[in-house]
């Protein structure tokens, strides 16, 4: 269990909180963000208290660079000079996603937009990493609460502290906590593991994937999703594995009734408002509550790393190099 979960009934920092208190969080904010260190924040428990009492919306922005330490990354005259650069073979991709992805949000349409030349540097600064859609919705979500270079460093940070591996040619990480995530759905609902996972044999990466590489960005409404980023950049990938459990606890009843693979995948990447708690701190209060060992999934997730390399490297040796390493799921479905 999480030791530091929000108490039972918190209310949301923009919604029911009064102004007095809204306006207290600012200042509390303000006051400590100069005396720790970007570097050191993530270890700070007064920076912990602060992010499970809430961020208010007016420093959230201040309160993410200060996490991902984005300033210590930025290079002056580096963003600019990377947008320069030739198009990327996913330009085409990205334009088309900013549409898609945020209909309503126009500013991030145009080919020369901010969202489309984010992309355009990072994918440029790192040719290695293969695109995918989940790019533009992270990236684009920043951008709408951040200007366009901040966001661009924050993005840069997210990505070399957590999230680049989910986008490499090499698919380890992804079914590393693939795998990880099935055996924390087993353990806590063996029921609805049972039922995702062999009698509508969902591929573990399929989940994951829609989740993890996304950062539930169209899963989670938009004050719930920040809450979400709040404490995950300072705890990391493992509040995913907690905020994909507590999904999975939202909709348990929709999928034990689900009778194909894209039904239960629509309740999980979609899932009805209804079916979550009423606020964001309720939400976020319910996945630090779930039945999970940080420290554990941490350890875990180095081991099984290691032994998909191996595989990887077995199989390489004995043969065309072309198959794909896999991992063992629980055993005990």
């Amino acid at each position: 269990m999480f030791p530091d979960a929000i108490s039972s009934g918190t209310p949301p920092v923009e919604s029911s909180m009064s102004i007095d208190a809204h306006r207290q969080r600012e200042v509390k904010w303000m006051a400590l963000l100069p005396m720790v260190p970007p570097s050191q924040a993530r270890r700070n428990k007064k920076v912990k208290r602060l992010l499970l009492d809430g961020v208010p919306s007016s420093v959230r922005y201040l309160v993410w660079c200060h996490l991902s330490d984005s300033k210590a990354r930025a290079i002056p005259g580096v963003y600019s000079r990377l947008g320069k650069r030739q198009r990327v073979p996913a330009f085409s991709d990205i334009e088309k996603d900013a549409k898609t992805y945020f209909p309503d949000q126009t500013q991030l349409h145009p080919f020369d937009g901010p969202l489309v030349s984010l992309l355009q540097a990072y994918l440029n600064m790192v040719p290695d990493i293969q695109y995918s859609s989940g790019l533009t919705s992270i990236a684009g979500h920043l951008l709408l609460l951040s200007p366009e270079e901040d966001a661009f460093w924050i993005f840069a940070s997210m990505m070399d502290a957590h999230l680049r591996p989910y986008f490499s040619a090499n698919t380890i990480q992804l079914e590393v906590d693939a795998a990880l995530l099935s055996r924390a759905i087993e353990a806590n609902d063996p029921a609805v593991c049972k039922k995702l996972y062999v009698t509508l044999s969902i591929p573990p990466s399929a989940i994951a994937k829609s989740w993890f590489s996304t950062l539930f960005v169209g899963t989670l409404p938009v004050d719930y999703l920040h809450r979400i980023w709040d404490v995950f950049l300072y705890e990391g990938v493992t509040l995913l594995f907690r905020v994909g459990l507590a999904l999975v606890q939202c909709v348990r009843h929709l999928l034990l009734q689900a009778t194909s693979e894209e039904a239960a995948m629509e309740y999980l990447v979609h899932p009805p408002l209804a079916s979550l708690p009423s606020t964001a701190d309720a939400f976020l209060n319910q996945a630090l509550m779930m039945k999970l060992r940080d420290d554990d999934v941490r350890k875990q997730r180095i081991k099984m790393e290691a032994q998909i390399k191996r595989q990887t490297q077995s199989r390489t040796n004995g043969s065309s190099g072309m198959q794909t390493a896999s991992i063992s799921l629980p055993k005990t479905f």
